[in-house]
């Protein structure tokens, strides 16, 4: 089954307790900023989404409408065989349970560079040292779910693969987690690299798709750099 493009569910705070195993690369100390960072309401978060304009030349920014607005969201999702590993899928296919984060916004972004490809990208806004909380328990349980299989709703088993995935301190973020996600099903192996950066009380989940010819690339930086510090500036704006 092919990896869905969004990752916003890897945050709920319901699924922290056994929260998926993800590979870390940093997690700065720079959580206490002169302005504290303040929760972005609905609105805030799509205004604080990139523009083509910011990005410059080349970019496309689409969009899109999350959650329960899109039809058959969560129709898809797969249940994990250890329950602990659960939370890797409701990643990249999103359950939308009740109690998730205060608000979300989904984009993509295409590039005239790389017509084959695309980054995907969830805003996620929550209430003041919360998402500080979902970044730590995160780090906690790393390295536990390297190998693990699933059952999806409409029949048919999948086994994938988590792997660690390095990546550079992100400028202006706190904190920084990126793995890749396989799914080794079909007759094509599948794969999904997704870079978590954290900045205030907000965090955002940027990822790409690939297969096992072709596998997904890491995040394009620029976009990931000019996005986080947007949602900074619009966390300590006046």
């Amino acid at each position: 089954m092919p990896l869905r493009r969004s990752l916003p569910a890897l945050l709920l705070p319901a699924l922290l307790p056994v929260v998926l195993a993800t590979g870390c690369t940093t997690v700065t100390a720079s959580a206490d900023r002169a302005a504290a960072p303040r929760e972005l309401t609905a609105a805030q978060l799509r205004s604080a989404a990139v523009t083509d304009a910011e990005l410059g030349a080349g970019y496309t920014v689409t969009l899109m409408t999350p959650g329960p607005a899109n039809p058959g969201e969560g129709a898809d999702r797969e249940t994990a065989d250890v329950p602990a590993c659960q939370p890797v899928l409701d990643a990249v296919a999103p359950a939308n349970p009740a109690n998730g984060p205060a608000a979300e916004t989904d984009l993509s972004v295409a590039r005239a560079a790389q017509p084959g490809g695309g980054l995907y990208t969830g805003l996620l806004a929550f209430a003041p040292g919360r998402a500080a909380a979902v970044q730590a328990a995160l780090e906690k349980v790393l390295g536990q779910c390297t190998v693990f299989t699933s059952a999806a709703r409409k029949g048919g088993h999948s086994r994938h693969r988590l792997t660690r995935a390095d990546t550079p301190t992100v400028e202006g973020a706190d904190g920084v987690t990126a793995f890749t996600l396989t799914n080794e099903s079909g007759a094509t192996v599948l794969s999904q690299h997704a870079v978590l950066a954290r900045t205030g009380t907000a965090l955002a989940v940027f990822s790409t798709v690939g297969t096992g010819k072709e596998p997904a690339p890491a995040p394009d930086t620029h976009i990931v750099t000019t996005q986080v510090g947007k949602l900074r500036q619009a966390q300590t704006a006046g």
